[in-house]
């Protein structure tokens, strides 16, 4: 379910559902779907074949946000004022609502439940494309690359914390991008590491802040990284040795980036927050796609102008490929804890936000065995309306004429039903038609002869006029 806010002169900002169907992201794909697919399949381009969870979120996709496939009843106790609320697809990959809601209920999370109200700093680190083709692909050698990473990080935070020991810890929740800002296929860590270390003592759990972590303390945990996964690289037997004696010799960090530049006041909860949602955006972002002409599409760049990236000009079929690749696989965690955060750490009932001051005071005695909890109230989930109002800064749930709170009476999955409501209110009671497959002109195909019959071909056009120039 997803939503955006309107604001008048005379009324204020309230939520208004959203229409999916009307976007350009959705009419492409719509439109060019299943011409895309086909395409993959017959191998005109390449071999590549078109992986079942691809083409599940795409499909999935398109019933995101449309009344004709389910949806919930808001209704206003006191006035009777309802409205309709779409079922959502809650994609991972494509749909650009539910990869927003699954954003901003994953920075909720971080910061009501797990990191504590202590100093936060990003630690961003790219490596060079050769290695990245590897990382890619291996999902074990991203795990040992990560914590490696993580390692070196924590032996810098150490030697930066006053009176910390060589036992201290690090907190860290990594994220894994695999892409750039320009739709490209780019793996990088984004970790969000506490600045300082945590250490057991005799009255609980202690913190130790770091100090003095400058651009020179940042240099030598690069050089660190840099030799340490280059050898990593040559052991595997992925790397020549001679290559990685070359590469460790590059100037100005030979493909190695390694950014620790931001930090978080530990007060500044917003600021936490908000660098939690860029740690854990989407892919994509679709207001910053729009249509150049009927047959190209503009996506704008995060940072345009001198040093950055331009506009990239792309086909629907084009934009369909880039999309795909983005797409992650099933089950593949988007997000991950180290240290004294990681799930099998004695110290981390301790130190997370849902034990205030147990860094400093002594543990507490242990707890009665818990009750069962309803779903709806674990820590891990968030409703529907609260996360629009953390988005929005408006509550869903709020009748926009009396003002009264509003409560989901039903939710609709029977066809008949749905189409009987759908045409009272006088909404569309079908889905919008997805367009079939067209095929590639006749006289594009490979070693095509015009006394042949292909039945997915266009046929020859009557005048003299290359077509491809527009294709």
């Amino acid at each position: 379910m997803g939503g955006e806010r309107r604001a008048t002169d005379s009324a204020p900002t309230r939520y208004r559902p959203r229409r999916p169907s009307e976007g350009v992201l959705y009419r492409c794909v719509q439109q060019h779907l299943e011409t895309w697919l086909a395409r993959c399949r017959d191998g005109h381009d390449d071999e590549w074949s078109v992986p079942a969870y691809v083409e599940r979120e795409f499909r999935r996709y398109l019933e995101c946000g449309i009344l004709a496939h389910g949806f919930a009843r808001a209704r206003c106790g006191q006035c009777g004022h309802d409205f309709l609320i779409a079922f959502s697809c809650k994609g991972r990959g494509v749909c650009p609502s539910c990869n927003a809601r699954r954003m901003v209920a994953t920075a909720a999370h971080l910061t009501d439940h797990v990191l504590p109200e202590l100093p936060l700093r990003q630690w961003v680190l790219a490596v060079p494309k050769r290695l990245r083709y590897f990382l890619e692909r291996d999902a074990d050698l991203q795990g040992a690359a990560l914590r490696l990473f993580l390692r070196a990080v924590e032996s810098c935070l150490r030697a930066h914390s006053p009176g910390s020991g060589p036992a201290a810890r690090l907190g860290a929740v990594a994220f894994i991008h695999r892409f750039g800002s320009t739709l490209n296929a780019h793996l990088h860590f984004h970790c969000a590491v506490i600045d300082g270390v945590f250490e057991p003592g005799a009255g609980g759990v202690v913190f130790h802040a770091a100090t003095g972590l400058d651009a020179t303390a940042i240099t030598k945990v690069q050089a660190q990284v840099r030799r340490r996964l280059l050898r990593g690289f040559v052991r595997r037997g992925l790397l020549p040795g001679d290559d990685a004696q070359a590469m460790a010799q590059w100037q100005h960090g030979g493909g190695f980036s390694l950014d620790a530049s931001v930090r978080i006041a530990a007060a500044d909860r917003a600021g936490r927050e908000r660098l939690l949602r860029y740690c854990t955006r989407p892919p994509f972002a679709l207001d910053r796609l729009r249509e150049r002409d009927p047959e190209h599409l503009l996506y704008e760049s995060a940072k345009p102008g001198p040093g950055g990236n331009g506009p990239q000009i792309l086909t629907p079929l084009q934009l369909l490929d880039r999309l795909a690749v983005l797409v992650p696989p099933p089950r593949v965690h988007r997000h991950r804890y180290f240290g004294v955060l990681a799930p099998n750490s004695p110290l981390r009932a301790a130190v997370t936000a849902l034990a205030p001051g147990a860094t400093t005071a002594p543990p507490a005695p242990p707890p009665e065995p818990p009750t069962v909890e309803p779903a709806y109230r674990r820590a891990a989930r968030y409703a529907w309306a609260m996360l629009l109002a953390r988005i929005y800064e408006v509550f869903p749930l709020v009748c926009s004429r009396c003002g009264a709170e509003m409560r989901i009476i039903a939710f609709i999955t029977d066809p008949s039903t749905i189409r009987n409501i759908l045409l009272h209110v006088g909404e569309p009671t079908a889905p919008p038609h997805i367009a079939p497959a067209r095929g590639p002109p006749l006289w594009d195909l490979p070693d095509a002869r015009t006394d042949e019959f292909y039945p997915h071909a266009q046929p020859a056009p009557e005048v003299e006029f290359d077509q491809r120039i527009t294709w």
